[in-house]
Order: structure tokens, then C-alpha cells, then sequence
């Protein structure tokens, strides 16, 4: 038997037996520690774009924020552009390039454009066999909204209507009537009339008491109330149907808010102060527009205000306007992006996003709660919204649509402002549209 001094190496004893075994386990544990990191994969990347006010960018980072806090396994970059007419130049521009974000908001108008170049991914396939959502939670109008060619394409992020913002304020000092569930156009101009002033006696109206965008979707609700069509064929359109008689009586009615009663600013007073910054500061009575609007009105401090239906014709009727979650058909990594929508149009995601005061859910149970219907925040009578939305109605869904709404609307503007007729202005839009819609593409 060998002596200790015999071995080339000492040789270890109790403790140091114990503490030799430790730091080959150790070795050993940040080996594969650092095997399985290298392994790990990188989380997979979406990107998403947005536009809108302050309010709403940090509504879709909380947004972003709770989804990747509950799947570490992606990450989701937000490209915000605060201006909407930025946001969709940028996107057809993207879009063309073949470098579209992976997840968007578009607009049910201008859908058709996107889907007819097979540039977005059908969801319906996603959503049937979604456990976090499903078609029945919906309004069936917002589904409708995003159908093309039988196929969902995009999932409807929310529901509105365009309704009348009131100041409150000034009805009350004028001594007029706050607007009614059931008013009507009588009701309206005469409101109107009354709540327009020259405050200061110079012979300059200093106070409107409506403000309006002259365009074919603003007029578009009108034409209905009134019995008329906003094109030949709903079914498949081929024209503009302005220049038929309910039609032409609401165009009528609609431009004479400015070119006969000046209840709403003319060209040079909009052109130097816009109706809706007027309404910001206190000096138009009423405003039309959607939901949208509400962040930024929230933000006023020196008066109140609220909301009211649109005044009813004939008959009642209202306009859709609905955003919604589209997946490019160039994404890398569909899945990925479809759990970021999944998440996004959950009770979770839409309770997020309305917390803003931009949105109305498109999930009704997200809309009949206290995230939509909050008696603490104006307005105070948000259920306007919910109420109208079995008359809303939606214009055509055609891959031109956008191009016919601008074009339409150059000549209902003129008309607005007393250049031309209302029945010129109608023949003309019919005219000038009539290519866009030979070239259309339709679902």
C-alpha cells in the first residue's frame, strides 16, 4: 500500500471531499444553465400601429404592456402616429411595400381596399377556434362590418355612432332646451338658431350653434332618415343615388344649415378656426361627431357637456363607424400576432381600451359595463350610444370606397358653402364617382 507522500496530488479529506463535490454540481448546473439559455428562443416579435390622441397611445401601451406581461414568449412593438390622415398614408404606403405592421387598425370604410389585394389574413378561422372570444359576443353589425367575400376578416375593436356633442353651458344660459332622446330636425335648427349669436354686437357671429363636417359620410344619415338611398343598390352599387328626390331633400337641408340659416360656420370662419376646436373652446353649442372625440373633450375644464342622439327625420337612422384588429397577410408569425388581437378584443383588452374614452366596445358585455358606462366620467349619457345601435346602417363595403367618399365630398362641400347647388352638386358627384365604381372590387 501506497504512503500519502506516494501520490503526485494531495488527496482530499472530509470537508474538502464535501466542498469539491459542491462546486462540481455548481459547474455542472451553470453549464446547462447556460446550455438552455442558448437554447431559449427569442420571443417572437409583432409589430403594431396606431393613431390617436395622447389618451389613446397610453391606453394601447397598457394595452401592450398587460399582454406581454402575461406572454413573455412575445413581444409586441407599438408604432404610434398621432394623426389619423398620417396613419393611413403611412399604412397604404406600408402596405404596398410589403412591409405592413404585422397588426392594425383600419377602418370598416376602408377595408375593402386592403382585402381585395389579399393583404390581410381572414380571422374567422382564428376566432372559431378562439376559448377567449367568440362571434356571439359581438354586435352581428360590427361582423358584418369586416365580411368580405364571407370571410371575417378583422376583428371589430368597437361600435359607434355619430351623435350630437352639446354644451351644456350654453343651452343653459340661452335658456334652450337640452336635446331629447326622440328630437328632430325641427328640433335641432331651432336649437341651433337660437344657441348662434353675435355676442358682442359687431355684426360678426361670435357663437355657433352647430358645427358640422361637410362630407358624404356625415350626410350619409340624413339620406336614410329621410327615406332615401345613398346609392343605387346597396345590394351592388354602381352609382351614387344623391340626386333621387329624399335624397336630394336631405343634401338640400344639410347645406342649408350654413348656406340658409348660418347656424354652422362658412368656409372663411372654418377655414380659421375648425368647428371642432370652436366647440373646444366654448363657442359652437353642438357638434357632430363619433365616439372618438371623447378623450379629448374629457380634457375640458370650463364648461360641461354631454351627448344626444342625431336628430330623426322620416324616420330614425344612423351611421357605423368601427376600427378594427387586421392581421397583414405578411406577417411572420401569425400565431403570435393572433394572440396579441385574441388578448386585445378579450374583456380584458376592450376593458383596457375603454378606459380611454375612445371606444365602444364591440363586446356587448364590455359595453353594458361600468369600463363603458361609468356615471363618473362624461359623458353622463353614454348609453346614447348603445341605444341607437339598432338603427345603424353601413355604407357600401367596396374596395373604391374611399376614393368615392372623397371625391363625393369635394363637391357636397362646395355646395356646403353656397358655390354650387345642391342638385348640381349631386349630379356632379354621381358623375365624378361613376369610374371608381366600375373599377370596384366587391365582396
Amino acid at each position: 500500500m501506497k504512503d500519502v507522500a506516494d501520490y503526485p496530488f494531495p488527496l482530499l479529506t472530509g470537508s474538502a471531499v464535501l466542498y469539491n463535490t459542491a462546486m462540481k454540481r455548481l459547474l455542472i448546473l451553470t453549464c446547462l444553465l447556460v446550455l438552455l439559455a442558448a437554447c431559449r428562443p427569442e420571443p417572437a416579435d409583432v409589430s403594431f400601429m396606431v393613431f390617436g390622441d395622447p389618451a389613446e397611445f397610453t391606453a394601447y401601451q397598457s394595452l401592450v404592456d398587460a399582454f406581454t406581461a402575461a406572454h413573455s414568449d412575445v413581444s409586441v412593438t407599438l408604432t404610434h402616429i398621432p394623426s389619423q390622415a398620417d396613419y393611413r398614408a403611412r399604412l397604404a404606403t406600408d402596405f404596398a411595400a410589403g412591409t405592413p405592421p404585422d397588426v392594425s387598425l383600419i377602418n370598416f370604410r376602408r377595408m375593402g381596399a386592403f382585402a381585395a389585394a389579399g393583404q390581410l389574413e381572414p380571422l374567422g378561422p382564428y376566432l372559431d377556434q378562439s376559448a377567449v372570444v367568440g362571434r356571439d359576443d359581438f354586435y352581428p353589425v360590427t361582423l358584418e362590418a369586416f365580411t368580405w367575400q364571407e370571410q371575417l376578416m378583422c376583428i371589430p375593436q368597437n361600435i359607434s355612432s355619430l351623435v350630437v356633442y352639446y354644451n351644456r353651458d350654453l343651452f343653459t344660459a340661452a335658456g334652450v332646451a337640452e336635446p331629447a332622446d326622440d328630437w328632430n330636425w325641427a328640433d335641432f335648427l331651432a336649437a341651433a338658431q337660437a344657441l348662434t349669436m353675435d355676442t358682442d354686437g359687431d355684426g360678426q357671429t361670435d357663437q355657433y350653434g352647430a358645427g358640422i363636417e361637410a362630407s358624404l359620410f356625415r350626410l350619409a344619415p340624413f339620406i336614410w332618415q329621410n327615406g332615401g338611398q345613398l346609392v343605387d343598390d346597396p345590394d351592388f352599387p354602381l352609382q351614387l343615388a344623391l340626386t333621387r328626390v329624399p335624397a336630394q331633400a336631405a343634401l338640400t337641408w344639410f347645406t342649408e344649415l350654413q348656406t340658409l340659416h348660418h347656424v354652422v360656420p362658412d368656409r372663411v370662419a372654418e377655414e380659421s378656426l375648425d368647428s371642432e376646436s370652436r366647440f373646444i373652446e366654448g363657442t359652437t353649442a353642438m357638434y357632430f361627431n363619433s365616439r372618438r372625440g371623447t378623450p379629448t373633450y374629457r380634457e375640458i375644464t370650463s364648461f360641461d357637456w354631454d351627448v344626444a342622439p342625431l336628430p330623426r327625420g322620416e324616420q330614425t337612422a344612423g351611421v357605423l363607424h368601427s376600427d378594427a384588429y387586421c392581421l397583414a397577410a405578411a406577417a411572420a408569425d401569425k400565431d403570435a400576432a393572433w394572440r396579441f388581437i385574441e388578448f386585445a378584443n378579450s374583456t380584458e383588452g376592450q376593458t383596457i381600451i375603454a378606459g380611454s374614452g375612445r371606444t365602444v366596445p364591440s363586446l356587448m358585455s364590455v359595453a353594458e359595463s361600468p369600463a363603458f358606462l361609468d356615471p363618473a366620467t362624461r359623458p353622463t349619457r353614454a348609453r346614447v350610444f348603445l341605444d341607437t345601435i339598432d338603427e345603424l346602417r353601413l355604407v357600401p363595403i367596396i374596395s373604391t370606397w374611399d376614393e368615392i367618399e372623397i371625391t363625393a365630398g369635394k363637391e357636397i362641400e362646395r355646395a356646403f358653402y353656397g358655390d354650387i347647388s345642391p342638385q348640381e352638386a349631386a349630379l356632379l358627384a354621381r358623375t365624378r364617382t361613376e369610374e371608381y365604381f366600375q373599377l370596384a372590387v366587391r365582396p
